[in-house]
């Protein structure tokens, strides 16, 4: 895992594929001088106890949270797998519904779907409506990258990246998870096809 450049993070947050108990994550390499930058930074910017020679971080991963990764680890196959006959089912019974555009993945590729989102040119609409048939979805993410705060130095105007911005208005996800049961699966998608644009 990790081996597509020269290195590769994955985070362990609580609602992901491999969740901790908490914030956590990992960096992978195969580049000894890389690793040891990694392992400074992670800790302060200190490679000895209090002698810090760059600015760093406190992003250790902390052995209560490896202990419960480690335990749940032997189970992400079976996990992934469940995710992808949820994302099976969706793809099937939601094909063709509404003017919902479902995920595209290529046949050459995998997915681990962590989330399943759909877009929806009446996104708003369309989300009340679960809710009110009891289904809770979430908007990953509202507001695209370019027109955060954070990057404002950069001066993106509204509407200059028009599919970013196209996108950010449309996307839902769906419920998703190892944890769904199939009953639950078809109520998320009875409530899609009972919605009435």
């Amino acid at each position: 895992a990790g081996s597509l450049g020269h290195s590769a993070g994955f985070s362990f947050f609580p609602g992901k594929n491999l969740g901790a108990l908490g914030d956590g994550g990992v960096v992978t390499t195969n580049d000894a001088s890389l690793a040891d930058k990694v392992r400074i930074l992670r800790n302060y910017g200190s490679e000895k106890k209090y002698h810090n020679s760059v600015k760093g971080y406190n992003s250790r991963l902390d052995e209560m949270q490896a202990a419960f990764l480690r335990v749940k680890l032997p189970h992400l196959d079976v996990d992934l797998a469940r995710r992808k006959e949820i994302a099976g089912i969706y793809n099937k019974e939601l094909n063709g519904v509404l003017n919902l555009t479902l995920p595209n993945v290529p046949g050459w590729s995998s997915h681990a779907w962590h989330l399943y989102v759909v877009r929806s040119p009446k996104r708003e609409l369309l989300q009340q409506h679960l809710k009110s048939e009891g289904v809770e979805t979430l908007i990953h993410y509202p507001i695209p990258p370019h027109l955060q705060p954070a990057y404002s130095e950069y001066c993106f105007m509204e509407r200059e990246l028009p599919l970013a911005d196209v996108i950010s208005r449309e996307v839902l996800s769906l419920p998703m998870g190892p944890h769904l049961n199939l009953k639950q699966c078809d109520t998320v998608i009875r409530a899609i096809q009972s919605f009435k644009e």
